[in-house]
């Protein structure tokens, strides 16, 4: 972790912790679930050699940012607050954005509503989610999976908590992290159990050092998964907020990585929808699609030095 440098910054009411290396144009990296700005510890040591000033916060409710309790606190408009801060607290108008999972949703949201602040994007695992404007989008997920779906597990306020808390934090998130099962995570009814892994490895997989999972483990022990699990909570009010955006077309460039044994692309259609032409529709400046072979939905740690050239090679034409 050499040279990365944290502080604390004051964003739209909260403290946001943040990690960064380098001097130039502004990276800007948001983790997804259940990880923290380490997640891109790679990332940042590759285009901080590059010539950029790369930046990974810990999100709202994650790390040692700040975790508001209620859990009306994590919309979309609260989150993408706290990055446009952020980016003012940079001193840039714009920003080359990487985001994973959770945090590749958010950067959809920054750049429906934000546009001007995105020069380009690297979005990782998972794609445009369109608005269906007939069905909310849990809804959609349990009539599609049913009630054990994770997200759909993951909407009674302290009910996986608990689950999660009688098998252990390391296990959750060893469970979770080394995962290679494509498809939609069906999680057992009323325990967290095998989880996402029901093949879950005694080893850890080559790019995940006992140290990573300790320090990924010592920081959800202190914040536990509360904050992480309301980003969740708060699916079918987003789908309430983004109503005036219905329709909208993403106009920022774009290009889009993940695995083919990637949980999220491998569900709710997406394969189809981004090969058959409706993501291209959306977002028209959709410049790739790449499918990393054998790769699973934690590309950014599992494939890092491919994603390291591929996010280098997009955003040196800007």
């Amino acid at each position: 972790m050499e040279g990365i440098e944290h502080r604390t910054v004051k964003v739209n009411g909260i403290n946001m912790h943040v990690a960064e290396k380098g001097q130039g144009p502004v990276v800007l990296f948001l983790h997804g679930f259940p990880e923290l700005w380490y997640s891109w510890r790679h990332q940042i040591q590759y285009i901080s050699s590059k010539g950029y000033h790369a930046v990974a916060p810990d999100l709202r409710g994650y790390g040692d940012t700040e975790a508001p309790s209620s859990i009306s606190s994590y919309t979309c408009f609260d989150i993408v607050g706290d990055i446009i801060a952020l980016i003012d607290s940079l001193g840039v108008e714009q920003v080359f954005l990487v985001a994973h999972d959770w945090g590749a949703l958010i950067g959809w949201y920054l750049c429906l509503f934000r546009p001007d602040r995105v020069k380009a994007y690297v979005c990782l695992s998972v794609p445009y989610l369109r608005r269906n404007p007939k069905v909310k989008t849990v809804d959609g997920m349990r009539a599609m999976y049913g009630d054990n779906y994770y997200i759909c597990r993951f909407q009674e306020p302290g009910e996986m908590e608990a689950q999660m808390a009688e098998v252990g934090t390391e296990y959750v998130l060893k469970n979770i992290l080394t995962s290679r099962k494509p498809g939609p995570p069906i999680l057992p009814k009323g325990k967290f159990g095998t989880g996402f892994n029901p093949d879950m490895p005694h080893t850890l997989p080559s790019w995940l050092t006992q140290e990573d999972l300790a320090y990924y483990v010592m920081k959800f022990e202190k914040t536990g998964f509360t904050g992480a699990l309301n980003y969740y909570r708060n699916f079918n009010r987003n789908w309430e907020l983004l109503a005036p955006w219905d329709g909208v077309k993403i106009k920022v460039p774009v290009i889009y990585i993940t695995g083919d044994l990637d949980s999220v692309y491998t569900s709710l259609g997406f394969e189809e929808y981004v090969q058959g032409g409706n993501f291209k529709k959306d977002v028209p400046n959709l410049e790739k699609v790449i499918v990393e072979k054998g790769v699973a939905h934690f590309n950014n740690e599992e494939a890092y030095d491919e994603i390291n050239n591929y996010i280098y090679n997009f955003i040196k034409k800007f």
